[in-house]
């Protein structure tokens, strides 16, 4: 297992994703705040956790879908954190594509620190565990923002936002080994 490839085999069918919503719908998303980013991700994230109790899904998206759109809209939460300007306006297509290999870079260089320091123990999680951490992680989110942003002693709302990230690829992963075997 080559994790470094699967980890860009799984990040980069989630860029291919954006960028083409972004050629579609432009960067409406830049209006969205912080608490309405996380609640995008959180309707992701308990839409998956609801399949996975009750074995049904009665909406087509699947759950790797979702997964995918929750690394997405990590991406955005942290173009966000840091964008100023007019949100009305559009970026461009180029733009917004550097913004997201900037965000990348940064959310890679966690995983391997992190990788390196937990010995893969992601390989040994299950996809409802991904789901209830990056449950937990929006739930921090939120209340770092009822905190105004402000925290004592724990990570901020970006560190969150990263973690969120990873947990999702890693299940992309394990989902495209399922489906590999």
């Amino acid at each position: 297992m080559d994790t470094l490839a699967q980890y860009h085999a799984a990040f980069d069918g989630c860029k291919d994703i954006f960028l083409k919503k972004t050629t579609d719908y432009g960067t409406s998303w830049r209006v969205l705040r912080p608490i309405s980013v996380t609640d995008q991700i959180f309707i992701k994230a308990q839409r998956i956790r609801t399949i996975q109790e009750t074995g049904v899904q009665k909406v087509a998206d699947n759950i790797e879908g979702e997964f995918k759109a929750i690394v997405n809209y990590g991406i955005i939460g942290l173009i966000q954190l840091q964008q100023n300007g007019n949100p009305y306006t559009d970026l461009p297509v180029a733009e917004v594509e550097a913004l997201y290999n900037k965000y990348r870079a940064e959310v890679e260089e966690v995983m391997l620190a992190k990788n390196h320091d937990y010995g893969e123990a992601w390989r040994d999680m299950s996809q409802e565990s991904f789901a209830d951490l990056i449950l937990t992680k929006l739930l921090r989110i939120k209340q770092i923002i009822r905190n105004q942003g402000k925290t004592l002693i724990s990570e901020g709302i970006d560190a969150n936002y990263t973690d969120i990230i990873n947990y999702a690829l890693f299940a992309l992963i394990k989902i495209s080994e399922t489906q590999q075997s």
